[in-house]
This record gives C-alpha cells, sequence and structure tokens, in this order.
C-alpha cells in the first residue's frame, strides 16, 4: 500500500479514477468515426473504461462499464424491451470492462471484453431488430454482420490504443495502492 494511504483513501481514488474515465468515454463517445442507422458506432470510448479495468481489475471495470451503460442509455437510448435494454446497455459495457480480470493478459482481456460485448448486442439484433433484416437473410447472419462491422473495427482499436496509452500513463499516475 502506497505510504500514508489507507483503505479509505485507496477505494476513493479508485472511485475518482472510474468517474473520470467514465466522463471522458462520454466524451468519446459523441466523436464518432461512423453511425449504424440502428444504433452502434465506432468511438474510442471503449479505451478509457479499458484503462480503469488494467489498472484497477476486473470489479472496477464492470463498476465503469455499468455506469457508462447507463449513461449510454440516458443520452442515446433506443429501448424496445426490458431485456433488450438490459443487454445493449448496462450488461453490455460491464462485459467489456470484465477485461480487468485478465490484467497480466491485456490483448486477451481486450478480446474477451469486446466478445462479450458483441455477444450481447448479437443476442439483441437476432431477437428484437430481426425485422431490420434484408429479406431473405438470415437474421443471425444479419445480427452478425450489423454488429461485427461496428464492433470489429472498435475492438482493433482497443487493441492498438489501450495497452499503449495505459503504459504511458501508468508510469505517470500515483501507483494505485496494493492490498
Amino acid at each position: 500500500m502506497e505510504r500514508g494511504m489507507t483503505l479509505d483513501s485507496r477505494r476513493l481514488r479508485m472511485l475518482v479514477e472510474i468517474a473520470m474515465a467514465v466522463a471522458i468515454a462520454v466524451v468519446l463517445s459523441q466523436f464518432r468515426l461512423f453511425r449504424m442507422p440502428q444504433g452502434g458506432s465506432v468511438t474510442l470510448m471503449a479505451v478509457p473504461l479499458l484503462i480503469i479495468a488494467f489498472r484497477w481489475g476486473g470489479k472496477a471495470g464492470l463498476t465503469a462499464g455499468v455506469t457508462l451503460g447507463v449513461i449510454r442509455l440516458v443520452m442515446d437510448a433506443y429501448v424496445m424491451h426490458w431485456l433488450q435494454f438490459i443487454l445493449d446497455y448496462p450488461m453490455a459495457f460491464a462485459l467489456l470492462g470484465s477485461a480487468g480480470f485478465l490484467t497480466g493478459k491485456r490483448y486477451l482481456g481486450i478480446t474477451v471484453g469486446f466478445a462479450l460485448r458483441f455477444l450481447c448486442h448479437f443476442a439483441v439484433g437476432a431477437t428484437f431488430f430481426a425485422a431490420f433484416a434484408p429479406e431473405g437473410t438470415p437474421v443471425f447472419l444479419y445480427s452478425l454482420v450489423y454488429n461485427g462491422s461496428y464492433i470489429v473495427p472498435e475492438w482493433i482499436l482497443a487493441l492498438i490504443i489501450a495497452p499503449w496509452l495505459y503504459r504511458r500513463l501508468e508510469s505517470a499516475l500515483p501507483a494505485k495502492s496494493r492490498g
């Protein structure tokens, strides 16, 4: 534990960093490289969430993800059903934050987090947005292509930027206390 740092001050530091990362993620979500017609876009909003997950672990990543998901729900939601609401917003982003459970393997953590997020959006697309599939297109194929078209580019950007930025910040940020 950092000299003079109590468990309460460690927790406070973590919560402040989560709040700052979520705020940055919300701002980044407004800068879209492209946006899909029925929702979903390529942004860098996952990067601050992943940095929190790397820095503080899976529980903090889940917390940041749920918080970001709820804020995204308030800002830019399209809700058709309560299950779609849960899967598309708090669950999808929380699962992205689960990358923190694999902190020693950041690239694997990012990949697992994005894969779990993709599964949430894929399930929603195949179930609740099936009516948008072009005639004759299987809904699972439609959901795979639709959701993959924005999640895969965002995943690739996160694979490039998040580990690099984390390494840069790691030396600049005060050490998180361990214990």
